[in-house]
């Protein structure tokens, strides 16, 4: 069989200059330009409010040198993430009714007419797979799905923002011809109305369905919420057993110390001799990255004092607390600055007037204010103290 491509290409050319469907076969008479800007305008919105909360997630978690982050208020990080995660379940309908209102365009013909069109359907596309790749891998991210992601969820998530922000910077340069001249027109006709109505309806919906996991209120209406406060051991939700951690064992062992070192000096206390120490009680959230919150009262020792202990002014030092974990990216965490010294900080042993329940850190764990979940670090083995 003899093959000829140059058939082939000019079977696809002809196709291009003239195919079999064209813009005008979705006649819909919803689309306009001033639909699509005012939803492009509510989805712009709703991706600055989430990069710039999802930004901060990611300097608290990894700070570069020059990023300070206080320790007060206590629930700043509860506020800033469940702003984040809230707002980015909100651009589910937002995002589905922006592509519903333009995907005619993709069957315009040319498919490049010239450098700038080439640049500005680039920009697009990168636009539109940044953006589902946001939603998606996030929504996957709360709900504890991570199979289908072959990647580091906070990674991937993390540079996808800039290349999503940087596509529809661009894309926003491109259209702002036609965004100001369809945006002052006369008011939308009443079925264009209907359908903003109800793609902000779903949006309100989604959020309230939701955001019970960090609004205690909503709580009884979120039964879209994966996390709940109120549920959980103790009454606190949890993300990571120690069965998965490996760590049953060890937090259970009878000969369980922890160690402070540091400075030149090194002190071991088992479980009785840090109860015989000066305790204290506070009210604290533990927030997740996943957007759920909840507050609880924790009884421990304040980390500051185990630096004295050290005979050690804790404002001129950084401690790194280790858990029993072996393996995970989040063994460890640094605590410094204002979360050191505050008097909040504490290695708890006690939640709500009990013992630590296993999962959540037993025999030891630390809590501090203002600080996402994944930095509590819980089944704590060793704390090492150097200068700041």
């Amino acid at each position: 069989m003899v093959r000829h491509p140059g058939r082939r290409l000019t079977r696809a050319l002809a196709w291009l200059a003239h195919p079999p469907v064209r813009p005008e076969s979705f006649p819909s008479p919803l689309r306009s330009t001033r639909l699509t800007s005012r939803l492009g305008l509510a989805l712009g919105v709703a991706f600055a409010v989430c990069f710039v909360t999802g930004l901060l997630s990611h300097l608290i978690q990894q700070p570069p040198g020059w990023f300070r982050w206080p320790s007060h208020p206590a629930g700043l990080y509860r506020f800033t993430q469940g702003l984040h995660v809230a707002t980015g379940l909100a651009t589910v309908p937002l995002l589905g009714a922006k592509l519903w209102s333009v995907y005619p365009r993709l069957f315009t013909r040319p498919v490049l007419r010239d450098l700038a069109h080439a640049a500005e359907r680039l920009s697009v596309a990168v636009l539109v797979g940044a953006a589902l790749f946001q939603v998606v891998s996030g929504l996957l991210n709360i709900s504890h799905w991570y199979a289908p992601m072959p990647f580091f969820f906070t990674a991937g998530h993390y540079w996808v923002a800039w290349l999503s922000v940087g596509a529809l910077l661009t894309h926003i340069g491109v259209q702002l011809p036609a965004i100001r001249a369809a945006l002052p027109r006369g008011g939308d006709d009443p079925q264009r109305r209907r359908f903003l109505a109800t793609v902000a309806a779903a949006a309100g919906v989604i959020t309230v369905a939701t955001a019970g996991q960090t609004v205690r209120p909503l709580a009884a209406v979120s039964v879209l919420a994966p996390r709940r406060p109120g549920t959980g051991p103790q009454g606190v939700p949890v993300n990571r057993t120690a069965a998965a951690a490996g760590v049953r064992d060890a937090a259970l062992h009878p000969g369980y110390r922890l160690t402070v070192a540091g400075f030149g000096r090194t002190v071991e206390l088992g479980l009785a001799d840090l109860a015989g120490l000066p305790q204290h009680t506070t009210v604290l959230p533990i927030a997740c990255v996943e957007g759920w919150s909840c507050t609880a009262t924790w009884t421990g020792v304040r980390l500051a004092d185990l630096a004295r202990l050290l005979g050690v002014d804790p404002a001129g030092c950084v401690a790194v607390v280790r858990s029993l974990q072996t393996a995970g990216r989040y063994r460890s965490s640094t605590v410094a600055g204002p979360h050191l010294v505050d008097g909040r900080t504490l290695v708890a042993l006690r939640l709500g007037g009990e013992p630590l329940a296993l999962d959540h850190g037993y025999p030891a764990r630390l809590i501090a204010p203002n600080r996402p979940g994944v930095l509590q670090t819980k089944w704590l083995s060793r704390i090492s103290l150097r200068a700041a």
